[in-house]
């Protein structure tokens, strides 16, 4: 069998893992421009497609039949060739987005829920929140109802983000402030990459439960194997696979003062989980073509943490990683979110008599009790968990490889 997935951008697709976890088929991630996809659909040698932005319409009239469930939506995501060479097309989106919905524990039956955007996976949202009774609204940019009244709507107990704005690579950018909603219940965003997109954490800086639609994309996956193959799979493999997918693409960033062992550690760490070990003191060098101390000759601290900020810009972006942070990191808010989006942040915290000094330009210059107290509060603001590194370093190890599971 030959599977894939059609699409405009696909480089952030999980969609070859989950696949390569549900059934034993060959699939492709098939990038094609407006131009390519009359011919690919009329000519291109596939049993299975699946459909991403900004196709799931575009594909419906090369459909010779369509299921009730795509007729439903109004799009399709999953096209299955038939014995007789046509086109069948279906929509399991249905299925993810109420799987996510579940999972999220969200009643919505009586109340105001937005969806954001109008395309495919928008009218997909909007049929399952009907179906569940929620008072659905879209918003658009240009709509009837759009981004520029959203004071309407402060009422809102749900908003559902179905637009591509803030997904990678165009991280950091919202499609909606959310302040203007008080009394919301949780967000959902149907972003997989990044984990944690600037909505979801601007959610999480409000208190807001958010879920991303990583299990969305598992369950509506799930569905569509079932189709390719013409065979069950449990709901069980669903949760198996999201949880699997999530821990391997997660990054673990480690933080903590100068000399508090985040390179070793995380050397270590990056063999025990099986992935790929970065230094961000490495990487500034290596962006600079010049070493640390000479960039703070050169720059100062102002000039060196730009250059930081721009490195982990990057590195934030990408995923299974372990990223042994500066020391210095969180003394610039804006590195939060680019270490949080795909991460969990990890501090390691070392007795200062047992800090080195050499090699480090800040820690020659600087009273270390005077700067881990300043930094306290930046560390415990960061981290999600926090580990003790006094003890045996497979101590340490042992502890955190544990914590994260």
């Amino acid at each position: 069998m030959e599977c894939g997935l059609l699409g405009g951008k696909l480089g952030h697709s999980f969609s070859p893992q989950i696949h390569g976890a549900l059934a034993d088929y060959r699939y492709t991630l098939w990038e094609k421009s407006p131009e390519e996809l009359d011919d690919f659909l009329k000519n291109g040698d596939f049993t299975g497609l699946n459909v991403t932005i900004p196709y799931k319409k575009d594909v419906m009239p090369y459909c010779a039949e369509l299921s009730e469930q795509a007729k439903k939506v109004g799009a399709v995501n999953t096209i299955v060739r038939r014995r007789d060479g046509t086109l069948l097309g279906h929509n399991t989106d249905y299925f993810g987005f109420a799987y996510l919905l579940k999972q999220s524990g969200i009643a919505v039956a009586g109340k105001k829920c937005l969806v954001l955007g109008t395309g495919g996976a928008s009218v997909t949202v909007q049929a399952v929140l009907r179906e569940q009774g929620a008072k659905v609204v879209v918003l658009s940019r240009s709509g009837p109802e759009n981004y520029d009244h959203l004071e309407r709507h402060a009422d809102a107990a749900l908003i559902v983000n179905a637009t591509p704005v803030g997904m990678y690579p165009n991280t950091g950018v919202s499609p909606i402030k959310l302040i203007f909603f008080p009394n919301l219940e949780g967000v959902l965003d149907l972003i997989y990459n990044p984990a944690r997109t600037q909505f979801l954490l601007d959610a999480e800086k409000l208190g807001v439960p958010g879920w991303n639609g990583l299990s969305m994309l598992v369950a509506q996956a799930k569905e569509s194997a079932e189709w390719f193959t013409e065979k069950t799979i449990p709901d069980e493999r669903i949760e198996e696979i999201y949880t699997r997918l999530r821990r391997e693409t997660e990054n673990l960033v480690i933080i903590g003062m100068p000399g508090s062992g985040k390179t070793t550690v995380g050397r270590l760490l990056a063999q025990a989980t099986g992935k790929i070990f970065v230094d961000v003191d490495e990487e500034i060098i290596r962006t600079a073509g010049m070493s640390i101390s000479e960039i703070f000759a050169a720059s100062g601290e102002a000039g060196f943490r730009e250059i930081e900020t721009s490195v982990l810009c990057k590195l934030g972006k990408g995923s299974g990683q372990v990223i042994a942070t500066g020391g210095g990191c969180v003394t610039r808010p804006e590195n939060y979110p680019l270490l949080h989006q795909n991460g969990r942040i990890l501090r390691l915290r070392r007795d200062i008599g047992k800090l080195p000094k050499d090699g480090r330009p800040l820690s020659l210059t600087n009273d270390l009790s005077e700067m881990a107290a300043e930094r306290e509060p930046l560390y415990a603001a960061f981290a999600d968990l926090t580990f003790d590194n006094n003890d045996a370093l497979e101590h340490t190890l042992e502890t955190i490889v544990e914590a994260i599971k």
